[in-house]
C-alpha cells in the first residue's frame, strides 16, 4: 500500500456540492501510512461546517476498506478558509421552495414538551388526508426525526448534474434532517451561524418539487436558529407545542412573542397541547391530568389563537415513535391526528 494508491482510491470520492473529488478540491491533507502498513491517517479539510461531512466521511471509509481491506483509518475533520470554489449560502435562493404552498414551523418554548411527536404524526396525517407533505428536522442539536422515522441509515445523494439534495421519502412524505449527515453519535458542537447556515443550506437545497406543506421541526427554545429561519426562509405561520403544566405554558408565552415581535411578525397558526392527559390502554375511557388541566385553553384564550388539538399521554404513541412507525399511520386508529391536520389546514386553506 502506497501514498499514490491511497490518493487514487480517495479520488473516487466526490464532495456533491462542487462535483469534485476531495483530493482535487484540496481537502485531504498530511496523508500518512502507518509504518507496518495497517492504518491510514489524514486531515480532511472543510472550508466551512458542511452538512455533508457525515456522509462523506462514511464514503471514504467504505471506499477505503473495499480497496485494502481491513485497516485502520483516521480522519481529522478540519474547518478552515480554503481558496475553493462553492457555493455561497449567502447566494442560494428560494427557488426550491417556490411549488411549496405552506411552511410552517412547528416550535415550542421548552425541550421535552413532545414537537417532534406532534410534527411526525401531523405530517402523517395531513398526507393520509391527501396533501403533499415534507418535514425539515431543524432541531440541528438532537434530531430525532430519522430515529421516529427509523430512517437512520439514509444518506442524502445529490441530484446527478447538480448541487440539489434528494430527500428521503417514506409514508408518501418527503423528510430531512442534518441527522442523515452525522454520526448519531456524533456532538455537533457548531456555533450559531455555522449550524443557522447548514440548516439554510439543507432547506434551500433540498428538492422539494411540488408541496402542499412542509413542516419545520423547530429546536426548543428562541434562539439565533429561530430567528435567522423565520426571517429568512418565508415561513407561512407557527404552531406552538406546549404541555398543561405551567412551566411549559411560562415558556409558550416566550414563543408566541417572538413570532409577533414586528422584526419576524408571523402568524401564529394555534398551539397543540401535548400529554394532555393520561389515559391507560385497559381504562380507554379514563383521564388522568397528571400535569394539569386546561393550561393551553387558558392561553389560548389570553392570546387569542386557536387551541388545535390535545394530543392524550399513551404508551402506544410513545412506542410508535421508538419504533419509526408513527401512530398515526393507523388510519383506523385515535381521532385526534386527523382532527389535529384538519385544524392546522383549516388555518392556511
Amino acid at each position: 500500500m502506497e501514498i499514490k494508491e491511497v490518493e487514487r482510491v480517495l479520488s473516487e470520492v466526490v464532495h456533491p456540492e462542487f462535483d469534485r473529488n476531495i483530493v482535487e478540491l484540496g481537502m485531504v491533507e498530511n496523508l500518512r501510512i502507518d509504518s507496518d502498513g495497517t492504518g491510514i491517517r489524514f486531515n480532511l479539510v472543510f472550508p466551512r461546517a458542511d452538512a455533508m461531512a457525515g456522509s462523506i466521511k462514511n464514503e471514504i471509509r467504505e471506499h477505503l476498506g473495499l480497496a485494502f481491506g481491513n485497516v485502520n483509518i483516521a480522519i481529522t475533520e478540519i474547518i478552515r478558509a480554503k481558496k475553493v470554489t462553492k457555493k455561497n449560502i449567502n447566494d442560494l435562493g428560494n427557488e426550491q421552495l417556490a411549488r411549496v404552498n405552506n411552511i410552517i414551523a412547528v416550535a415550542s418554548g421548552k425541550g421535552g414538551v413532545g414537537k417532534s411527536t406532534v410534527t411526525v404524526n401531523l405530517a402523517v396525517a395531513l398526507a393520509n388526508a391527501g396533501y403533499k407533505v415534507g418535514v425539515v428536522d431543524a432541531d440541528i442539536y438532537g434530531p430525532s426525526i430519522p430515529k421516529m422515522t427509523a430512517t437512520e441509515g439514509f444518506m442524502p445523494q445529490a441530484q446527478e448534474g447538480t448541487e440539489l439534495i434528494i430527500p428521503n421519502e417514506k409514508y408518501g412524505i418527503k423528510w430531512m434532517s442534518v441527522g442523515y449527515f452525522v454520526d448519531p453519535s456524533q456532538a455537533l458542537i457548531w456555533r450559531g451561524p455555522m449550524a443557522c447556515n447548514a440548516l439554510k443550506q439543507i432547506i434551500l437545497q433540498t428538492k422539494w418539487d411540488e408541496l402542499d406543506f412542509l413542516l419545520l421541526d423547530m429546536p426548543p427554545g428562541t434562539g439565533d436558529i429561530h430567528i435567522t429561519l423565520v426571517q429568512d426562509i418565508p415561513v407561512s405561520g407557527a404552531i406552538v407545542v406546549t404541555t398543561p403544566q405551567d412551566v411549559a405554558l411560562a415558556d409558550v408565552e416566550k414563543g408566541i412573542n417572538l413570532f409577533r415581535n414586528k422584526d419576524v411578525n408571523k402568524k401564529i397558526l394555534g398551539i397543540v397541547e401535548n400529554m394532555s392527559w393520561f389515559t391507560p390502554a385497559e381504562l380507554p375511557n379514563n383521564r388522568y391530568y397528571i400535569f394539569g388541566r386546561g393550561g393551553a385553553q387558558k392561553m389560548a384564550d389570553k392570546y387569542n389563537v386557536p387551541l388545535l388539538g390535545q394530543i392524550p399521554l399513551v404508551q402506544s404513541i410513545r412506542e410508535c415513535g421508538d419504533s419509526g412507525a408513527p401512530s398515526a399511520l393507523n388510519v383506523n386508529s385515535d381521532q385526534t391526528f386527523k382532527d389535529l391536520a384538519e385544524a392546522v389546514a383549516s388555518q392556511v386553506l
